[in-house]
């Protein structure tokens, strides 16, 4: 762009500069306030004026902010009742002093009240009002736009947060600003708020005290929850470090704000549910602990002792949330009750100013009465009209409700705090001197006086009132309703040992217990356990671990524990070592009977099938299957039948080398009768066949040779492992810690799978033999038996290994024995069951034309 393009724009830009000059010549020099004035919401004007600051509503509608145009005043919602209570107690006391000739004779107090809507911003932006004033003053121009002060005091604000804020602001100007419910010890820094000053106790008074009560009732492991601003943190903070002097330990410390999204909340529940302290410490605001009581109703988190700070144990509002009885029992401290005379009357006396000049105190009266002004831009048709005579009598609500009477009377105490100062200032006695310069910044810290009910009002160098607290406890009663007890009470200026003191009163603990609940950190240690630190707690913490198995302890708060000599062992209560039982399978045990008793009951059953057998001895089936191998057969059976007993009983040196050669060499006997009858049956179906003349060469002589070769082969193999390592008994220490196990240690391991492998070998020899047998005539079918009897037997021993290997102690025992006796019961009922059965039962079919198949077949 060139400057001949240019040229218009900067020439409307000078013309501008000229415009402005010239109005700011012709304008008279001023001092305003900028922005939008500020105007009270309740005011009378008087002599002296007094500012107040109270939150009429608790919060305010969310606005967006463009930043195109000037932002928007701040619009209040949530009627805040008892914004209105402490307002008409402001008033009272004011009506008081204008009506008393004792007390500032001849001069009138006036007074502006605000409404901070629990704003911070907006209690500094009235604060300044309530400092400077919306009028418009001319001044020369030497001179500065300077003035005295609007307001000589300033009551108020009701929470710790604004009241740093407005402190800080206002603190340069020397206006004495007096609280009545903020108690954030953080304010007594007199550096930092210079010209504040409270009619209630400091935090840290009752941050102390609550630690001293905790100790008392012998809580040492407690949980805390703090409301997360000025009052929560600093009187938690005050309290944590008392704890710590006290020997109390904090098992979580959490904090949380109303306004806080629902997640955080549930954090902190999910945090109390896995706690393990039954006592919680809540130094809370009661609109943060009515959000709180909220959400723990909806999970019935009932059990907990709570105790608190004055911000809600003695409000009536809380006690009627708490539906759910989440805090009965509650104990905590309060501000010491107090009476006013013609207090209660007087707040309840209220009536509606001009609607249409005041809408703060219009929605104030339609909000009390559920009622709509005509005047009312919000009216509706459906709701009655308000006649401004509206009684109190039947509403029941918090603005009705009389139980922060105790801080009724703290704004009570500050607007006489601040009448005594004016009347020390103007000098009055019967008249007051108006001529005198206001500033009672420096007096008011030193003034002193009782009030007309007795109570002594004074500030400490801090600006501080003494500290005295009432002990409340919440006591339901039969109707719902809680009553506040006051069992105790605390006083900080006495000495630290008489500040506490409790009455002689029947506490009501959570859960309606008449006992006192037990919270500790950790108990001592009792004989069987020993001290151990938890990791990541504090140090006051440890754990009570048991000794281990096999370690004792037998004195109180034992850092170790004695491991015990290895044939003792601890006894349950970890306190004393005892002589450790000896395990074995014995006979008088229910398995090692029943063991036994099957072990008999084989042993009868083979003798039972050699007598039919011997009985029927010249019957075809008997001769046709090797009549004396099947005695041998039935005689080893019983021998393996009889073997078990051996592995039952309390494990010798005979017993122990006697069981396993026994079992070997008794087995390696019944297989190698059955794998002689298998033989048998393969060389009679050769035999069969023209020419063949194979059973010369394994006749009765050849039967017996062999039977007896295996056998001795097994008989070898146990006189080595006899010779070389034999088993023997031994004591077990190791399977089972508390018990001896009584065993039959193997001696050498080779000889022993040795054996098993031996019996193995033959088991699969004359399995293959029979199940080439497997297609003989289907009536001569001893083949088919013998399959079916090592298959048993071999699955029987396959499945013992893995068995007998893990189980420990008289299991592997149990195991050999069940084993064995399986693999008999298989080869008695396979080979012989069905020959008894064609004996006794079908003997049309023990013929020898049925043994050589001649039989005509049935037609179907």
């Amino acid at each position: 762009m060139t400057s001949t393009q240019r040229w218009p724009e900067q020439g409307w830009a000078f013309l501008q500069l000229l415009l402005v000059a010239s109005f700011s010549q012709a304008e008279e020099l001023v001092c305003r306030q900028r922005g939008d004035p500020e105007n009270p919401q309740l005011s009378n004007y008087g002599d002296i004026m007094l500012g107040g600051i109270f939150s009429f509503h608790s919060s305010w509608k969310d606005r967006q902010d463009t930043y195109m145009h000037e932002p928007l005043p701040l619009e209040c919602s949530s009627l805040n009742f008892r914004g209105f209570q402490f307002a008409q107690a402001m008033l009272f006391a004011i009506e008081e002093i204008n009506n008393s000739t004792d007390l500032l004779p001849g001069i009138s107090l006036g007074y502006k009240m605000y409404d901070a809507c629990g704003s911070i911003a907006r209690s500094v932006r009235v604060a300044l009002a309530l400092a400077n004033g919306n009028e418009i003053e001319s001044a020369p121009s030497d001179a500065p736009c300077t003035r005295p002060a609007q307001v000589q005091a300033i009551m108020g604000e009701t929470s710790s947060s604004p009241c740093m804020a407005i402190a800080t602001v206002i603190g340069p100007f020397h206006i004495p600003m007096i609280s009545h419910f903020a108690t954030c010890a953080c304010l007594s820094d007199k550096t930092k708020y210079p010209s504040f000053l409270r009619t209630i106790p400091s935090d840290y008074y009752q941050s102390r005290a609550l630690a001293q009560l905790v100790k008392h009732f012998g809580w040492t492991w407690v949980g805390a929850i703090r409301t997360n601003d000025d009052y929560g943190n600093n009187g938690m903070a005050t309290f944590t470090e008392t704890a710590q002097q006290l020997g109390i330990c904090l098992e979580y410390s959490v904090s949380f704000f109303r306004t806080d999204p629902p997640d955080k909340i549930q954090k902190i529940i999910d945090i109390i549910k896995a706690s393990t302290s039954k006592v919680i410490v809540a130094f809370l605001s009661h609109m943060d602990m009515d959000v709180l009581i909220h959400e723990l109703s909806n999970y019935n988190m009932t059990g907990y002792q709570w105790v608190g700070s004055e911000g809600w144990i003695f409000d009536s509002q809380t006690a009627k949330m708490d539906k759910h009885h989440i805090l009965d029992g509650a104990i905590g401290l309060s501000i010491p009750k107090a009476h006013v005379s013609g207090m209660r009357e007087f707040i309840l006396d209220v009536k509606p100013l001009n609607s249409s000049s005041n809408e703060m105190f219009t929605e104030f009266w339609e909000t009390l009465f559920s009622c709509k002004f005509k005047q009312s831009k919000s009216s509706a048709g459906n709701q009655r009209e308000c006649t401004g005579h509206e009684d109190l009598t039947g509403v029941h609500n918090s603005f009705t409700d009389m139980s922060l009477m105790p801080i009724f009377n703290n704004v009570y105490k500050g607007v006489y705090a601040v009448a005594h100062t004016l009347h020390s200032i103007l000098g009055c006695n019967e008249t007051c001197n108006n001529k005198v310069k206001l500033d009672p910044f420096m007096r008011i810290k030193n003034i002193q006086f009782k009030t007309k009910e007795g109570d002594e009002v004074y500030f400490n160098e801090d600006g501080d009132p003494a500290a005295k607290y009432e002990i409340i406890n919440w006591q339901p009663t039969e109707n719902g309703i809680v009553n506040f007890v006051t069992v105790g009470l605390h006083d900080a200026s006495l000495p630290a040992d008489k500040q506490l003191n409790l009455q002689n009163k029947s506490l009501i603990w959570a859960q309606n217990s008449k006992q006192v609940p037990v919270s500790l950190c950790s108990e001592k240690c009792p004989a069987g356990t020993r001290k151990v630190l938890q990791k990541g707690k504090p140090v006051c913490c440890y754990d009570c671990i048991r000794c281990a198995e096999g370690e004792i302890s037998n004195i109180t708060d034992s850092i170790t524990c004695v491991r015990c000599h290895p044939e003792f062992w601890s006894n349950e209560r970890r306190d004393a070592c005892i002589k450790k039982e000896a395990e074995f399978l014995s006979y008088e045990e229910i398995m090692g009977a029943l063991l036994t008793a099957a072990s008999l009951f084989g042993t009868c059953m083979t003798a039972v099938v050699a007598f039919v057998f011997f009985r029927y001895r010249k019957s075809p089936i008997v001769r046709a299957n090797n009549s004396e191998l099947s005695f041998l057969l039935l005689f080893s059976l019983t021998l393996c039948f009889l073997c078990s007993l051996t592995f039952i009983g309390r494990p010798s040196e005979w017993s122990c080398m006697l069981r396993h050669t026994a079992f070997g060499i008794t087995f390696v006997l019944c297989i190698s009768c059955v794998l002689g009858k298998t033989i048998v049956v393969l060389m009679a179906f050769r035999a069969t066949l023209p020419g063949s003349n194979v059973m010369k060469w394994f006749g009765p002589a050849q039967q017996r040779l062999s039977v007896l070769a295996f056998t001795l082969i097994q008989v070898v193999i146990c006189i080595l492992w006899l010779t070389i390592s034999p088993p023997f008994p031994l004591k077990n220490f190791k399977d089972f810690k508390d018990k001896i196990i009584l065993e039959c240690a193997l001696g050498s391991a080779v000889g022993f799978w040795a054996v098993l492998g031996y019996i193995g070998l033959l088991a699969m020899l004359c399995f293959f033999l029979a199940f080439l047998a497997r297609k003989l005539p289907d009536n001569f079918n001893e083949a088919k038996f013998i399959t079916f009897s090592m298959l048993i037997f071999c699955a029987v021993w396959i499945t013992f290994i893995p068995a007998y290997v893990s189980s420990p102690g008289k299991f592997s025992v149990a195991v050999e024995i069940f084993a064995i006796l399986a693999s008999s019961f298989g080869l008695l009922t396979c080979i012989f069951i069905p020959k008894c059965y064609i004996i006794l039962l079908k003997p049309e079919k023990n013929t020898k034309k049925n043994m050589m198949g001649k039989v005509a077949p049935k037609s179907f």
